[in-house]
């Protein structure tokens, strides 16, 4: 079985990049919402950093989307993977 880590990484940047995209927002709009660098969500949507918890909420409110939202969506997608192993 692979490392949960490894799997949820992706899928977190994955996510969060299709929910910013289908708002139309750019990365610089969404760090800017944030308080964050562009660099910073760009690392986030491919998968090479992990947002703490509060920093998913900060993500959340900047894409306006509730957190328990967000991660049902990560779950979803989680479950996939799991199931395709």
């Amino acid at each position: 079985m692979n490392d949960p880590a490894n799997i949820i990484k992706p899928i977190i940047g994955k996510t969060l990049k299709a929910i910013r995209i289908k708002q139309g927002m750019s990365q610089e709009d969404l760090a800017h919402e944030c308080n964050v660098d562009r660099s910073y969500i760009s690392m986030i949507e491919v998968g090479r950093n992990e947002p703490s918890v509060s920093k998913i909420f900060d993500l959340c409110k900047g894409l306006n989307i509730k957190p328990s939202d967000f991660f049902k969506l990560i779950e979803v997608e989680y479950e996939k993977v799991r199931e395709s192993e």
